[in-house]
């Protein structure tokens, strides 16, 4: 027997989202994904649907993707001593090679194909080919000198015509972070990083990041305490406040700068719950932390 309740549900779903569907169609928007729900392949494939999915409906996805725990399980496997120094992979000439290898040839590879079999039409994109870097040097917390942590590069320029070419002709461009300098040299580009900088020179309508965190929240130990919206006037207060702290900072700052740039809205959203990106853009309540201009 049809259950006819549980049909209007769903139709009620669609009806929230419609709204949403208009406003967005033909927007650009850049997600990062990282974090453990890489690592499990059934969360890895309902997001790619989900990216297919809002392709479908008319937005123009971009995703950028991480790669840490595959680089540093590759490393271990090698031989080569993993570092960290304020929270960058200190990488060096066997590390590069590795970061570059397990990227391209890995992770990039697989959520290409995830892509693929949901229907999608995805499209590898090396960041070396788009991303122009120099030398990131980090500093001594306690000195202020600065550190050698190696091929890690900060982007300085981006070419945004390989990725426009792929969305002109319905293709969902999957992006390393990786880049290169004007002379040749790759470098290992945070994540994060690249992502902000690649929606501020798409000028995105939408930078979303699916991580291991809910959002931002008042009391990390508290799930209870999440922000729902944050308006970039209140960024500096919470810092002030020890609400943004940490890994959370840089990132928080990266969105601060995009939005600056033209990006409307930042979404910082749990990766780990299923369909968490069509949850946030497209119901009114939303499950993650946004961050507006204001």
């Amino acid at each position: 027997m049809v259950d006819v309740t549980s049909l209007i549900n769903k139709a009620d779903v669609l009806n929230e989202a419609l709204p949403f569907i208009q406003e967005f169609k033909d927007s650009i928007a850049v997600v990062k994904f990282g974090g453990s729900a890489m690592e499990n392949p059934e969360l890895t494939r309902k997001t790619m649907r989900d990216i297919v999915l809002l392709e479908a409906i008319g937005m123009k996805m971009v995703v950028v993707h991480g790669g840490g725990k595959a680089i540093s399980a590759r490393l271990k496997e090698l031989g080569v001593e993993t570092r960290f120094i304020n929270g960058l992979r200190v990488t060096d000439d066997a590390t590069i090679n590795v970061v570059d290898d397990v990227l391209h040839n890995n992770t990039n590879k697989s959520l290409v194909e995830g892509i693929t079999a949901v229907g999608g039409r995805g499209v590898s994109i090396s960041g070396k080919k788009i991303l122009r870097a120099e030398k990131l040097w980090s500093k001594d917390a306690a000195t202020g000198e600065p550190l050698d942590i190696g091929y890690v590069g900060k982007v300085i320029a981006v070419d945004v015509n390989p990725i426009l070419d792929a969305l002109k002709y319905k293709f969902i461009p999957v992006i390393t972070p990786l880049a290169k300098d004007f002379h040749g040299q790759t470098y290992n580009i945070n994540a994060d990083t690249a992502a902000c900088e690649i929606a501020m020179a798409l000028k995105a309508r939408k930078l979303v990041f699916l991580s291991d965190v809910p959002g931002i929240l008042r009391d990390p130990k508290d799930e209870s305490t999440l922000i729902s919206v944050i308006h970039t006037s209140e960024v500096d207060g919470l810092i002030a406040e020890g609400v943004l702290s940490g890994g959370m900072l840089p990132k928080i700052q990266s969105s601060v700068s995009a939005i600056a740039a033209g990006t409307r809205e930042v979404h910082m959203i749990d990766g780990r719950t299923p369909h968490s990106l069509l949850l946030e853009i497209f119901t009114n309540s939303g499950i993650g932390t946004e961050i507006l201009e204001g």
